[in-house]
């Protein structure tokens, strides 16, 4: 684990980073970060990537990973964002948000494959990170299960496109939806998929 590596070293307050909704035509871009007390805590035994874990233990997960946090932050990048300054500008962008939305500075900062850019925090962007260090686990729950929330109240205000199941990405279903039904404003207007319907 990375992390044991950098306490060994003496560094303290360790920031995982890491996102969910990079692949849906639909909602938000979400960008979690998160300071654990104690990375190696065995609290945190079932911490793992969120693409690896069900719908429910991630439910479960994220109460788990927020009472073992010393500080956390979950921000929201809006579709109007994305279609403006394009999906990868705006990943960057909200993990260098989500960074400097903790309330203690971090003393050091893992992300999940991307850099920072003139992030001045020493930082480290990690291949498969949220495979491999639970501060960006930890963040990935919090981004993925913050995010479905989401999906799921919009999935109730527009029934027929099927978004609670979904989650926004590109599905038979959804793309039926589309066809039937149209494009919503939570449509991210820049992806092949929309811009084709558009």
């Amino acid at each position: 684990m990375i992390e044991q590596t950098l306490l060994k070293a003496g560094i303290k307050n360790i920031a995982g980073v890491d996102e969910a909704g990079r692949g849906p035509c639909a909602g938000p871009l979400v960008i979690a970060s998160v300071i654990l007390k104690d990375p190696l805590s065995k609290s945190l035994i079932d911490v793992k990537d969120s693409k690896e874990l069900t719908e429910s233990k991630r439910e479960e997960l994220f109460d788990v990973v927020i009472n073992n946090a010393l500080s956390y932050s979950i921000i929201e990048v809006s579709v109007e964002e994305i279609d403006s300054l394009g999906l990868h500008k705006c990943n960057i962008e909200g993990m260098r948000r989500a960074i400097n939305a903790l309330e203690v500075t971090p003393d050091y900062v893992l992300t999940d494959g991307y850099p920072i850019p003139g992030l001045t925090t020493p930082n480290l962007a990690v291949r498969k990170g949220d495979q491999v260090a639970i501060s960006i686990s930890a963040a990935s729950i919090l981004a993925k299960v913050y995010r479905d929330r989401i999906m799921i109240e919009l999935g109730k205000k527009f029934p027929q496109y099927g978004l609670a199941s979904h989650k926004g990405y590109i599905t038979a279903l959804h793309t039926a939806a589309i066809k039937e039904f149209g494009v919503l404003p939570i449509h991210r207007k820049s992806f092949a998929n929309i811009a084709a319907l558009l």
